[in-house]
C-alpha cells in the first residue's frame, strides 16, 4: 500500500518550535495517577494536554511516540482495554492525560457507562486542560460519536485539535479526501483548532509536527 505523506498540515513549524518541541519530549515523562472516577483526578496547575478518541484508535500508541517510551502508556488490541484517566507528567512543564476510549468496547455496559461519564465529567469540569487532541482513525474518518464529543466541547469552550493516526494505512488520493472532508465539518466547530495534524506512530509520521504544537501549550521557561 502507498503510505500517506507525512507532510499536507495546513502549516509547519520553524526550525525553533521543532526543536523546543524534541527537548521537551526527550525530558523524561513520569506516571502520575491513574483516576478510575473523576475524584481522583490529580490536583495540579500544570498545562494540560488530553488524548481522547474511539476505542483502539492509538492513543496509547501515539503517546508512546511522542515521549519516545514503547511502553509508558500501556497499548493493547482489545478496544476498551484503558478504563482509566492515565497522567504522565514531563517536568512541571506539561500533563499528559491518556482517556478511556468511547464507543465500541469489550467490558460490559455498565462498565462503559461508567468510564463514558468519567470522561465527559473530565473534559468538562478539568481547570487545567489547555488542548483536547482528539484522535480520528484516518482508515475511518470522523464517526457520529466523535462529532458528539466535538459539540459537548463546542458548548464546554474546551479547545480541541483533530490528529488523524494510522495515516500510513491508507493511500495519498484517499488522505487527500479525508483531509478535505474534515475541514469542511470542523469549520462548523466553535472550538476546533483549524490545524488538522496527519500521524502514524508506527511510521514516526507526524510526531515532530505534534510535539511543536504541543511544546508552545507548555509551560517552558
Amino acid at each position: 500500500m502507498t503510505e500517506a505523506p507525512e507532510s499536507g498540515h495546513e502549516q509547519e513549524h520553524d526550525a525553533d518550535s521543532i526543536e523546543r518541541g524534541r527537548w521537551l519530549f526527550s525530558q523524561e515523562a513520569v506516571f502520575m495517577s491513574g483516576a478510575a472516577d473523576y475524584d481522583g483526578v490529580p490536583d495540579t496547575r500544570i498545562p494540560e494536554i488530553a488524548f481522547v478518541g474511539r476505542s483502539n484508535v492509538g492513543k496509547s500508541s501515539l503517546i508512546n511516540a511522542l515521549t519516545g517510551r514503547r511502553t509508558l502508556a500501556r497499548t493493547s488490541n482489545t478496544p476498551g482495554r484503558t478504563q482509566q484517566i492515565n497522567f504522565f507528567q514531563i517536568l512541571d512543564a506539561l500533563m499528559l492525560a491518556d482517556l478511556p476510549g468511547y464507543g465500541y468496547a469489550k467490558a460490559s455496559k455498565t462498565e462503559i457507562e461508567r468510564w463514558t461519564a468519567m470522561i465527559f465529567d473530565y473534559l468538562r469540569g478539568r481547570a487545567p486542560l489547555r488542548r483536547v487532541c482528539l484522535l480520528i482513525d484516518a482508515r475511518h474518518g470522523l464517526k457520529d460519536s466523535d462529532i458528539g464529543v466535538m459539540n459537548d466541547l463546542d458548548k464546554a469552550a474546551v479547545s480541541y485539535q483533530i490528529v488523524l493516526t494510522k495515516c500510513d494505512k491508507i493511500k495519498k488520493d484517499a488522505m487527500e479526501r479525508l483531509l478535505a472532508a474534515t475541514r469542511a465539518k470542523i469549520a462548523t466547530h466553535v472550538a476546533a483548532h483549524p490545524v488538522i495534524v496527519q500521524t502514524s506512530s508506527v511510521k514516526g509520521h507526524g510526531v515532530e509536527f505534534l510535539r511543536a504544537e504541543l511544546a508552545m501549550i507548555a509551560d517552558i521557561r
